[in-house]
């Protein structure tokens, strides 16, 4: 039987990318080849790689001069890459979480990080707000999403310097203004496909702002951007996803269908959540994530969480566990997860609490 997946990572991928995935993995179209053992330079796979990028570029309206890149390491290979590329004095952060600062520490070894605003002091339950971005710095980083801790900005800031964002966990989950934004990337396997590929979104005019001049090759965006992501070989079953999902993500009607459909599930599960006796919210409302809905039980229920968690298996939900900085319960409303899923989850949260109270 199929699970109700609420992994935070590898994310719950639609049926139809599945199914095809599974079928170029034994043979990709009549080539007599698996996708796992084609050649990335044949043309069996080169009109993957473009088709992949020319959807992501109309799916999200990128505008032209930009380019999209599919890069291995993960998002967190680029706390490293960005600050090894751009950060020539100073550079700016915004501190939301983990993932955030994982980044912060990384640019640090490159140069120096102004630390904008924080939300440490409440263990990043909410989005830092009422900050000045700096005019002096070579750019300014944010997480749009905090996969660990439940919030998500939903707009598209403006910026007086170039604006870098990890959209590792919200990617495709509503429309974006990429051209407010100079980089993006994001980690494939929070809500693009499968753990494997990175993609990276850039301004082609942002790498003239590039003036180190001992950037190992492969930590050059130039180079990836001049080689089309094919310096060494990409990781080319999980791009072959990526697209399968980018297909889907088009075929129902794009980003603002994903937006839709994140609201709803968010106002589903969030709607059980403030209007139980058992389960509260750890977020500041004005700052709650669609995408990862974070909870946990109230004082003097906190010994049955773990019950939950086993209770709620028996209906097919799983991955719903919180992260162990903030316990409780984590569940992530990815694009391709289903509407039914999140009625399954507050289905099983109302029974367990009646049975209990």
């Amino acid at each position: 039987m199929r699970k109700h997946i609420f992994n935070a990572g590898p994310c719950v991928l639609a049926d139809v990318v599945r199914e095809n995935t599974a079928k170029a993995v034994i043979e990709l179209g009549n080539s007599g080849q698996s996708i796992m053992e084609v050649s990335h330079r044949s043309k069996d796979f080169e009109p993957i790689i473009k088709e992949a990028a020319d959807l992501l570029k109309e799916i999200l309206n990128i505008p032209e001069g930009y380019s999209v890149l599919f890069l291995g390491g993960g998002a967190s290979l680029q706390f490293a890459m960005v600050p090894f590329n751009f950060l020539n004095t100073k550079a700016a952060y915004l501190n939301t979480g983990t993932w955030a600062s994982g980044a912060i520490k990384e640019a640090r070894l490159f140069g120096e990080v102004q630390v904008l605003a924080s939300s440490e002091d409440k263990n990043f339950n909410y989005y830092p707000k009422g900050y000045t971005i700096p005019t002096d710095v070579d750019y300014f980083h944010i997480t749009t999403n905090n996969t660990i801790y439940g919030t998500e900005i939903l707009r598209d800031i403006d910026s007086p310097v170039p604006l870098i964002a990890d959209m590792s966990s919200d990617i495709l989950s509503r429309p974006v203004d990429v051209s407010k934004y100079d980089l993006i990337y994001a980690g494939a396997q929070k809500n693009m496909g499968p753990a494997g590929v990175t993609v990276v979104i850039i301004k082609n005019e942002f790498l003239e702002r590039v003036t180190r001049t001992n950037i190992p090759t492969m930590l050059k965006y130039r180079v990836h951007v001049e080689n089309g992501s094919m310096k060494n070989t990409p990781p080319c079953t999980a791009i072959f996803t990526v697209r399968e999902v980018l297909r889907w993500v088009k075929s129902i009607g794009g980003v603002r269908e994903m937006d839709r459909r994140a609201q709803a599930k968010a106002d589903l599960l969030y709607h059980a959540i403030d209007s139980s006796k058992l389960f509260v919210g750890t977020v500041a409302k004005e700052d709650r994530s669609r995408m990862n809905i974070c909870f946990v039980m109230k004082e003097g229920y906190k010994d049955k969480e773990a019950d939950f968690i086993a209770f709620a298996g028996t209906k097919g939900v799983i991955g719903i566990k919180g992260h162990r900085s903030v316990g409780g319960f984590r569940a992530s409303c990815y694009n391709a997860l289903d509407i039914a899923s999140v009625q399954v989850l507050v289905d099983a949260m109302a029974e367990y609490e009646k049975s209990i109270l």
